[in-house]
């Protein structure tokens, strides 16, 4: 039974990967079998230690520096991938970012900056990755959003960070339904409070113990709890799911 969920054989791509969550799944992917491509913006060789990481447990990794905001950048790094490491049949879109502000005096620069990498990054990147499955009929794509996307955070000034994020969640769905006679899954996985350094900014730190006893659970996650569902989506114990959001959040918007 346990083989349902082996990533054997498979190849990811997967943007962000250089750090947080992204990096983490990477790692997690390959340590269930997959060899995995390793995408997103050079910044303190995150991106290479993921890919390091990689092939120290055995596994192929590349290291590709790009913008999920460039169409072209985006399909060179698959023709990369495809070419010195196999045909991408998992992808994980998990790039972006977040920042705060009152919606009454956000510029017009942060809402649109956001939307670019949030929505246009995730958008560019299904769309890159299913134009190579779409012909082998077979493929597991994985947006990560955010429990943002179904809730408002109390507290947090984002209103451009939870629309970008329920954004994700119906993109994903819309896809889904496009590519689901066509061998093509889409899902997403919507984090609760976790660990990461997004969560670590200055703007948020004070925010931090009401994050915990916000939760049900009484915790934030660690990205290590991102892994296994990853996992799941991308291999055969998810092979008749599609258009899902899995919230990974502790029972948070029970609440």
């Amino acid at each position: 039974m346990m083989n349902l969920f082996s990533l054997g054989g498979n190849v990811a791509f997967v943007t962000g990967a250089g750090s947080g969550i992204g990096q983490r799944i990477a790692i997690g992917l390959a340590e269930a079998g997959a060899d995995v491509v390793c995408y997103g913006h050079s910044s303190g060789g995150g991106l290479e230690q993921t890919a390091a990481h990689i092939e120290s447990i055995g596994h192929r990794s590349l290291a590709i520096i790009g913008s999920v905001t460039s169409a072209e950048e985006i399909a060179a790094a698959i023709a990369r991938a495809e070419r010195e490491i196999g045909p991408l049949t998992i992808a994980v879109n998990n790039a972006g970012i977040a920042n705060a502000a009152p919606a009454e005096d956000m510029g017009e620069e942060q809402w649109n900056r956001l939307y670019e990498i949030n929505v246009n990054g995730v958008f560019l990147s299904c769309q890159a990755q299913a134009r190579v499955m779409l012909p082998r009929a077979k493929g597991s794509i994985i947006n990560i959003a955010s429990m943002s996307g179904s809730i408002v955070n109390r507290g947090l000034l984002q209103a451009h960070y939870n629309s970008s994020k329920a954004a994700v969640i119906h993109l994903s769905k819309s896809l889904a339904m496009e590519w689901a006679d066509r061998g093509l899954r889409v899902n997403v996985i919507s984090p609760g409070y976790t660990l990461t350094p997004m969560n670590q900014r200055p703007e948020v730190a004070e925010q931090r113990k009401i994050f915990e006893r916000d939760t049900p659970m009484g915790r934030m996650a660690t990205v290590d709890e991102m892994v296994g569902p990853a996992v799941f989506l991308a291999s055969r114990a998810a092979s008749f799911v599609t258009g899902i959001d899995l919230i990974v959040d502790g029972g948070f918007v029970c609440w």
